[in-house]
């Protein structure tokens, strides 16, 4: 179906190009941006329930980045009067590439991402999406944030089934697609060849729940650190913060700092090149104990206490659950001892103070999160208190729990239908992430080798850890990935090359490395040490 699509698109364009004084080029015309202004959205080109749309605005933009774009916003209603409208941006180039580029949120969203940006991870020498020439659209999912909440960290939208249901099982995804669809076609008198997505995080979650549910959808696809284990990793989220609200366990900024300088001189070294960058996490060893204070007793900045180092233990190690959720996961893998312990981003792991009741704004990103979670998605009371609820030992929450599993984990591994539609995955996560752990990233991709076998894999879906990258490139990681996954997904859905010989730039640094796909990791070999061909990919 999807070759059929792009051979029909295909013709129509050669059509039209040999039509007297027209080229391919000068094909389709500019957006008709004025006619859409109104327009309705039939509930029918939605696949999934609504009650139709209707364009709220459309404006010609012009911008030095992007040239000029009509810029449509919309809102697609829904079917309970209760809960909100999806609010839906088109941005339409004048130059169109014949191709649609989706974008993914992240957090809880509540906005629009931006239809200009770039993708996750994405270069800085080269154009986004939009300038590119790609029609672009995103939505907030189905919620508009309220504006006194911290970015990304309003979960009070989880008070409404449907409202939950667009958000947590991606139905809000494939409305969007459809109705941006729509008024692309209505734009151009055209369809697209190809049909992409992008996110990272909770867009990255995304971007592999459009992969499971709507296989033919999307052409190709690139998932950039994805919380696809959604309900899982709240849980382990949960039960840190538990951990660090005990009295005189949270280790402060100074703290945080020491364990990763610690971490960092103890398995630097290990890929052959001294360069503040562990490239090889999986060979990392290191034992907290060697901070510990004299007796055990927190002592000031220099050391940790015991207090201290049981938390730092638990939030490396794996968080398992002594009971069975419907999704069947049983288990979030943990951080690495890199994450959330850099002074530069302590927002993303542990903040900068313990977390409390009421949730400050100064803890990790996490536990704000799932403060968010307990008072809105599981108890649905904005006044229950995060800390009272156990993560090991939930009592009554227990059926809630199991069934927002079945809502929030999209861990259905098998892939295959996606493969066999055409659609091409790059999968991506950062081996310092301080809010998702690339442990869980890796799991899935496993899990995904598993049941197609690796041959099948390898012809739809390559998957890449980079060293020293962190979540988003927020803050100052010591490795600012940037690497450009479009042209290579691309060349991979138009021409069948598989993408291969990769190199990552770092944005911070002068510097470049090779791109290994999993397991392999970048081993120096000799030469100048701010160059890729000076390493090779080992395992």
């Amino acid at each position: 179906m999807r070759k059929t699509r792009r051979l029909v698109v295909t013709a129509a364009l050669l059509l039209a190009a040999s039509a007297p004084g027209q080229t391919a080029a000068a094909t389709p015309a500019a957006p008709d941006c004025a006619g859409l202004a109104g327009l309705r959205i039939p509930a029918p080109v939605m696949s999934l329930p609504t009650t139709g749309g209707r364009v709220t605005a459309a404006s010609v933009v012009s911008g030095p980045a992007t040239g000029e774009y009509c810029r449509v916003d919309a809102d697609v209603f829904p079917v309970d009067p209760a809960a909100p409208a999806i609010k839906l941006r088109v941005a339409l180039p004048r130059a169109w590439n014949h191709k649609a580029m989706m974008f993914g949120g992240g957090g809880y969203n509540g906005t629009i991402p931006d239809p200009t940006a770039n993708v996750p991870f994405g270069p800085a020498d080269r154009p986004a999406p939009l300038a590119r020439g790609y029609a672009v659209f995103a939505s907030d999912s189905g919620h508009q944030q309220n504006p006194a909440s911290p970015p990304s960290l309003d979960g009070s939208f989880g008070v409404n089934d449907e409202a939950l249901r667009n958000f947590s099982a991606g139905d809000a995804l494939k409305k969007t697609r459809d109705a941006s669809l729509f008024l692309l076609r209505h734009a151009y008198a055209a369809m697209p060849a190809d049909v992409f997505f992008a996110g990272g995080s909770t867009g990255g979650r995304e971007a592999l729940i459009v992969a499971q549910r709507w296989p033919a959808a999307f052409d190709g696809v690139i998932s950039a650190y994805p919380a696809w284990n959604n309900l899982a990793e709240v849980l382990d989220l949960g039960y840190l913060t538990q951990v660090l609200s005990r009295p005189g366990a949270f280790p402060g900024p100074a703290k945080q700092a020491l364990l990763y300088n610690s971490v960092v001189n103890a398995c630097d070294g290990l890929d052959g090149v001294v360069d503040k960058v562990v490239s090889n996490p999986g060979g990392c060893r290191f034992d907290p104990r060697a901070l510990r204070c004299p007796g055990g007793t927190d002592t000031g900045a220099t050391c940790l206490s015991d207090r201290q180092i049981g938390a730092v233990t638990a939030m490396s190690s794996p968080f398992r659950w002594p009971y069975r959720i419907a999704s069947g996961e049983t288990e979030y893998p943990g951080f690495p001892f890199l994450s959330g312990a850099d002074m530069r981003t302590p927002f993303l792991g542990f903040g900068t103070t313990a977390p409390a009741d009421p949730m400050p704004v100064t803890s990790g990103y996490g536990m704000q999160y799932w403060d968010q979670w307990v008072k809105y998605f599981l108890t649905r009371d904005p006044g229950h208190s995060s800390l009272d609820v156990d993560p090991r030992h939930p009592g009554r929450w227990l059926d809630r729990i199991s069934a927002l599993s079945t809502i929030q984990d999209r861990n259905n591994a098998d892939l295959r239908p996606f493969a066999r539609a055409g659609g091409k995955l790059i999968l991506m996560h950062g081996a310092a992430d301080e809010l998702v752990s690339p442990y869980s990233t890796s799991d899935y991709y496993e899990r995904v080798r598993d049941v197609a076998g690796p041959r099948t894999t390898d012809a739809f879906l390559r998957y890449y850890l980079v060293p020293g990258a962190n979540h988003a490139n927020f803050g100052a990681p010591a490795f600012a990935a940037a690497w450009d996954s479009l042209t290579a997904l691309e060349r991979w859905v138009d021409t069948g090359r598989a993408p291969a010989n990769q190199v990552v730039a770092d944005l911070a640094h002068p510097r470049t490395r090779p791109l290994c796909a999993y397991p392999g990791w970048p081993r120096y070999r000799a030469g100048d040490p701010d160059t890729a061909s000076s390493f090779a990919c080992a395992r």
